[in-house]
């Protein structure tokens, strides 16, 4: 007789539950998933926290994994660089990678969210909508529910359970209150408002499509993501309070004045900007670290429930979804000695979502500020043809987080070491024409390692 599946119990079905219910009914187990909200394919809800989101070679690898990612090809657009707006209207483009091979893709949470669902529940999993995780038993595994529609709470036994549910998630609520659990989180002075630019009549889109646009303004930014339906997903980044931030846009006429003055070429294309502005709410971003991430080999975080980041590298669903095949691949050599395979997953990972945690952060700044100035521009030109010269050495820190699957804590220290060559090189240059390859060579081959690229 076959034996009966050994039953694993995620909380949330956004993104990373039904990609980790996947890859783990391909091995054999049962899973049940329990998510909050209703079922977006059936009832029109906000997507979560962000409407597009970049996705790039550690999550493609991740849906490769699952089988999942030629299914995914139809709503995804590859973005070759990115565009940036002056205030004049000035476009500039900057490629983001050595080649046409290296892009990020845009897709949209709903569309990709609603394509996980779908594949999870034709493979097996069952999935519990309105289902509140409000409490979790560590000690009996019992996690408490409450039907979101009725109120009526009920206990639901499991011997593993998997936290998927995000910056605000119940299961890591219950963690807190263990002995010696440490918890930290860090809110921007920013907040994120969701605004649109229609497409054209004949559904065309009205900017280049291939491209990330962003309007860099210093303190701020606007960035605008394609969409499949011709449409561009905007994102406008501002302070929470001060001059120029969500507290001084009290009015239609303030949205209006501050977006045609800072944004002007922007502004024509969205008819709808104020209705819009103030129909969405202004959201807020922070980074989450916590330790431990598992309870006796019976619960385990995963994803931002462990390690929430702000959004300004593009690896909040890369990162999450590496944190799936980082399990599969434990659970692959391992089996199912959860304890060890828990553990294990905390000390390979948590080093690593640490390090894009700091690097996502310090991205704000480059976005919002630095892809506009001239300086940057060279050091970019300079970072490709020192990658183009010596591939195996020279990685620039973007391509290291975003085209290949080294981890984070390698780009990050390797990324330090580089930005010392590049202001020494770059320097006393005006023109890539002028860079001293002799000066190079030496600082190359004298402080960096070969690299074992994974693609």
């Amino acid at each position: 007789m076959k034996a009966t599946p050994q039953k694993i119990t995620l909380i949330g079905a956004g993104l990373n539950g039904p990609l980790l219910a996947v890859l783990l009914m391909q091995r054999g187990f049962a899973v049940e998933i329990f998510e909050r909200r209703s079922d977006m394919r059936r009832v029109q809800i906000s997507a979560g926290r962000s409407i597009n989101l970049a996705l790039s070679t550690r999550g493609i690898h991740a849906l490769q994994q699952a089988g999942l990612w030629e299914g995914m090809r139809s709503i995804i657009i590859p973005m070759k660089g990115r565009m940036m707006h002056s205030v004049n209207g000035e476009l500039t483009f900057q490629p983001y990678g050595k080649n046409e091979s290296e892009v990020i893709n845009s897709i949209s949470r709903a569309e990709l969210n609603i394509a996980l669902m779908t594949l999870a529940e034709e493979q097996g999993a069952t999935i519990h909508f309105r289902r509140r995780c409000v409490g979790y038993d560590v000690k009996t595994g019992a996690i408490r529910l409450r039907n979101e529609e009725t109120g009526e709470e009920t206990n639901h036994r499991t011997e593993i359970v998997i936290g998927c549910d995000g910056s605000a998630s119940a299961i890591r609520a219950e963690m807190l209150k263990l002995n010696r659990f440490n918890f930290a989180q860090q809110y921007l002075n920013y907040g994120y408002k969701e605004l649109t630019i229609p497409s054209s009549p004949d559904g065309k889109h009205l900017l280049e499509a291939h491209a990330l646009h962003i309007w860099p303004r210093g303190s701020y930014m606007l960035i605008a993501l394609p969409n499949i339906d011709g449409t561009f997903a905007c994102i406008l980044f501002l302070p929470f309070e001060g001059v120029d931030s969500f507290a001084s846009l009290a009015t239609q006429a303030d949205v209006n004045r501050f977006f045609e003055s800072r944004f002007p070429d922007a502004v024509s294309l969205m008819p709808q900007l104020a209705d819009n502005f103030f129909s969405n709410p202004t959201g807020a971003m922070v980074t989450i670290r916590c330790s431990p991430w598992h309870v006796e080999g019976k619960a385990l975080l995963l994803g931002d429930a462990a390690h929430a980041i702000v959004p300004f590298f593009g690896q909040g669903l890369n990162c999450g979804f590496e944190d799936c095949t980082y399990l599969m691949d434990l659970l692959d050599g391992h089996g199912a000695d959860w304890p060890r395979v828990f553990t294990e997953f905390e000390n390979l990972r948590k080093i690593n979502t640490d390090a894009i945690a700091d690097m996502a952060i310090e991205n704000f700044t480059e976005m919002r500020d630095r892809v506009a100035d001239s300086r940057f521009l060279l050091r970019k030109k300079v970072e490709l043809a020192l990658e183009a010269k010596y591939p195996q050495l020279f990685v620039p820190k973007y391509a290291m987080v975003t085209f290949h699957r080294i981890p984070y804590s390698v780009a990050q220290a390797r990324g330090i070491v580089q930005d010392r060559m590049l202001a020494e090189l770059c320097g006393h240059i005006d023109r890539l024409e002028d860079l001293d390859w002799k000066k190079a060579d030496r600082l190359i081959r004298s402080d960096l390692t070969p690299l074992e690229l994974q693609q």
